[in-house]
């Protein structure tokens, strides 16, 4: 009894479930906040904005303050192929335009033209520097390349030691890294939020290993622990059918339709164990994702709404 007891946790255990749970955090951004954000470059003046470049340039910022990014961004590009060499920093100015459409409309693969562009060469002096890099760590990590994202956060930290704090919050609070949270509340009791937050999310979710360690003694009971009834019903059903027609072929010698129904029935058996498990995993990113969504969105932590300026 011991060893079969021992098989089966051994078993169970190659059906490993992560309690590392990867919530989907996103954040709604109203169109008359961007709206409102101030422009950080001067105005064109009366020769540029007859020069070819200054009317697409025109344009494409009328498509940028009604959000038609996509027109936005293919009337930029036009203004920056038409932009002469003596206006070194109108062209900086469009490239920036054309990285920020980029990334209000989410296309972060798209926010790679920075390493093709002249922005790589600005620093403080740039109007738009602070968003710049608020829009490349963003970006970088949404690719997961933490060390780029470090880069740029190190380059935040010198410049705005503030918002490199928000970006840390924020970037802990997307990926659920409950050891940087729990940190960050210790070392800034300023943000009391945290506390129950954590608190109010620990209380709540499920074990992931109650859940398969019930499913392991009944089928159907780490589903019942996680609220889904109709699952643990027809784990219970099917596991209960398999058993019975493999007892009652075995005790009719029917070796072979035994044999397929056992097989049938580990097959049930070890797989509710995983689905429980993975279930109660999914039920975690739901209940962090319901709390740390509106948490997000009123405090601001959104790297979104860290910009300082606008189109």
């Amino acid at each position: 009894m011991n060893r079969l007891v021992l098989l089966l946790v051994v078993l169970c255990g190659c059906y490993r479930v992560s309690d590392k749970i990867e919530p989907q955090v996103s954040y709604a951004v109203q169109d008359k906040y961007l709206k409102s954000l101030p422009h950080p470059f001067p105005p064109l003046t009366e020769r540029e904005k007859h020069e070819d470049w200054g009317k697409e340039y025109q344009i494409a910022m009328g498509f940028a303050h009604e959000l038609d990014l996509y027109q936005a961004i293919t009337a930029f590009k036009r203004a920056e192929f038409l932009v002469t060499e003596e206006s070194a920093f109108r062209r900086q100015e469009i490239q920036y335009e054309v990285l920020l459409c980029y990334y209000l409309g989410k296309k972060y693969d798209d926010v790679y033209t920075f390493e093709r562009s002249g922005l790589q060469n600005v620093d403080r002096s740039f109007p738009a520097y602070h968003d710049l890099l608020v829009i490349l760590y963003e970006s970088y990590l949404s690719k997961k390349q933490p060390e780029k994202a470090a880069h740029i956060l190190q380059l935040m930290q010198e410049n705005d030691p503030k918002t490199a704090e928000k970006l840390h919050l924020s970037s802990a609070l997307q990926h659920a890294d409950f050891p940087a949270l729990k940190m960050h509340a210790k070392e800034h009791p300023q943000d009391a939020f945290l506390n129950p937050f954590l608190a109010s999310y620990e209380q709540e979710k499920k074990s992931v290993g109650k859940a398969k360690a019930f499913n392991m003694v009944l089928p159907g009971a780490g589903y019942l622990y996680l609220g889904q009834k109709k699952s643990a019903l027809t784990a219970v059903l099917l596991n209960g059918l398999f058993i019975a027609a493999a007892v009652h072929c075995f005790q009719h010698n029917h070796l072979a339709a035994g044999i397929i129904f056992t097989g049938f029935e580990a097959g049930w058996y070890f797989g509710g164990i995983y689905g429980a498990g993975e279930e109660a995993k999914y039920y975690n990113e739901r209940l962090y994702e319901k709390k740390a969504t509106p948490l997000m969105n009123q405090r601001g932590l959104f790297p979104v709404f860290m910009l300082q300026y606008g189109f």
